[in-house]
């Protein structure tokens, strides 16, 4: 094996690393949201730590590899995709570590489950965890073929999301006094939301890596044209 090849695999061991161990933030904060378990949610905020670790040491070994080969092609779509979706990763684990800290601060703790299961936070978690995990499958396997459905799963994202505005309207107007943590739930939805949109973009990176096509704005391309 040649010693760039080396650095290569090095590269993607790093970024599945670091993708199981967010897979496995998404994981724990279903759990500890819907279980309302403190003690996961303080695992999850330690976690956190080695998410952000794992992102600069990917982003600086990405530039060294660059600087000393000069690579073209595929091996610097490759390079390129796996230091943009490093940093999307760390993103997403920033929005793990902020759902583990709504739980962590217990003050809406007793939140009406029948409204939890209204706003179906729940079959986000789901559809999330699904997308991340079907985005790891995809790159490891250099196979495309997902990436239609995986971006689709981001649209019935959207879709809930949008749905609970109506719904926590229409339950804190019966019930007033809970203002403060539809508020915070709100916030929380808004944050699985944007978990969504970063799994789409990981998709369109490993699309751009492996067919060299750019999906970033398609639609709002199409509508110009």
């Amino acid at each position: 094996m040649k010693h760039n090849e080396q650095e290569i695999k090095v590269l993607k061991d790093e970024i599945n690393q670091m993708w199981r161990l967010v897979i496995s933030q998404l994981e724990k904060s279903r759990q500890a949201l819907l279980n309302n378990n403190v003690e996961l949610a303080f695992e999850i905020v330690s976690m956190e730590k080695r998410v952000n670790a794992f992102e600069l040491k990917i982003e600086s070994n990405c530039e060294n590899y660059i600087a000393l080969y000069s690579p073209v092609a595929i091996d610097l779509r490759l390079v390129l995709s796996i230091m943009k979706i490093s940093i999307t990763l760390e993103r997403i684990g920033d929005f793990a570590d902020g759902i583990a800290r709504h739980v962590i601060e217990r003050d809406c703790s007793n939140v009406d489950k029948k409204l939890v299961e209204e706003l179906e936070i729940e079959k986000m978690f789901d559809i999330l965890i699904n997308m991340i995990t079907d985005s790891f499958v995809a790159l490891n396997s250099e196979n495309t073929k997902t990436s239609g459905r995986i971006l689709a799963k981001d649209e019935e994202v959207n879709t809930i999301y949008h749905k609970s505005f109506q719904r926590l309207d229409e339950y804190l107007q019966k019930n007033p006094q809970e203002i403060l943590c539809g508020l915070k739930l709100m916030l929380l939805i808004r944050k699985m939301e944007r978990i969504g949109d970063h799994c789409s973009n990981i998709v369109e990176e490993i699309v751009f890596y492996i067919e060299a096509k750019v999906l970033k704005h398609k639609g709002k391309m199409e509508q110009i044209e």
